[in-house]
């Protein structure tokens, strides 16, 4: 049973973000795709701001405030549940630095999408492209910092797959965002203001992805709600390997000793079948 435990933070985050997405894009198709005052003149497709500025803003400031809220409580919890025992714990400093400067850029990211739903693109251009900029970097800047994290752990805990699948996800995210972010800015300052539309659109909905990696992160506490998770490291392993293996064959050796030394103790020993006197290497009389 999977219970009510951390993992519902991302989860949370994640359908708040995805709802708020489709809720404006939705109502903007709905009303027969009009073009908003803050839209360029040649531009047909609404960026998510444009929208956002309109009546539907409280909707988009309520979305991006839970949705960075919840988030936040994912790095929070991941942090303090591998603290503490209940996630493989990390075993470095460097480690450690790197999961604190993951979550001081995800704070960067928070306030960013915060200022930029309150901040619209109608009323405050300026502001508002600096605070998407604010978003975008900040948390691009804090997955890298966590794929490092946990690129180290996964060196550390080569037995715990969920790491390096959790690895993958979030630099697959890094990579493709940062190629989309590159070409956003490209064709926003190409004035091609519809193709820039789309890849907007594009980036918001692929970190909806992002969001809902951190599941994968934190459902492994539900294991340890009762104990505290003690993992062994690749090297604690293969040293427990070879002092059993050490072990195994000390016992064989005694056993082959005990053996010879059976066979070589006076009175006989035995060899083809036969018992032989040590001393004088005869045949010795037998029952049988």
């Amino acid at each position: 049973m999977w219970g009510i435990s951390y993992w519902l933070f991302p989860v949370i985050s994640g359908l708040c973000w995805l709802g708020m997405l489709l809720g404006l894009l939705i109502h903007w198709t709905s009303k027969g795709k009009p073009h908003y005052p803050s839209m360029n003149p040649d531009q047909r497709i609404a960026y998510i701001s444009d929208v956002g500025a309109q009546e539907l803003k409280p909707l988009f400031i309520a979305g991006a405030c839970v949705t960075s809220i919840f988030l936040d409580l994912s790095f929070l919890a991941e942090r303090w549940l591998r603290h503490s025992g209940r996630l493989v714990k990390n075993t470095t400093t460097i480690e450690k630095v790197l999961s604190g400067l993951s979550l001081v850029f995800a704070a960067i990211g928070t306030a960013g999408l915060i200022l930029l739903s309150i901040f619209d693109t109608l009323r405050h251009p300026r502001l508002h492209d600096v605070f998407l900029l604010l978003f975008i970097a900040g948390y691009v800047i804090s997955a890298v910092f966590i794929c490092w994290e946990y690129q180290r752990l996964g060196i550390h805990f080569r037995q715990h797959r969920i790491l390096r699948m959790s690895f993958w996800i979030k630099l697959s995210f890094i990579l493709v965002e940062v190629i989309l972010a590159i070409a956003f800015g490209v064709t926003n300052f190409r004035h091609s203001y519809n193709a820039a539309a789309v890849l907007e659109w594009a980036v918001a909905f692929i970190f909806t992805l992002y969001v809902f990696s951190f599941f994968v992160d934190l459902l492994p506490a539900v294991r340890t709600k009762h104990h505290r998770f003690a993992p062994q490291t690749e090297m604690q392993l293969e040293q427990n390997d070879a002092t059993s293996n050490a072990n195994t064959a000390y016992h064989e050796g005694q056993d082959v000793v005990d053996s010879q030394r059976t066979l070589t103790e006076p009175g006989g020993r035995v060899a083809n079948g036969g018992k032989y006197d040590n001393a004088k290497s005869r045949p010795m009389a037998s029952n049988f």
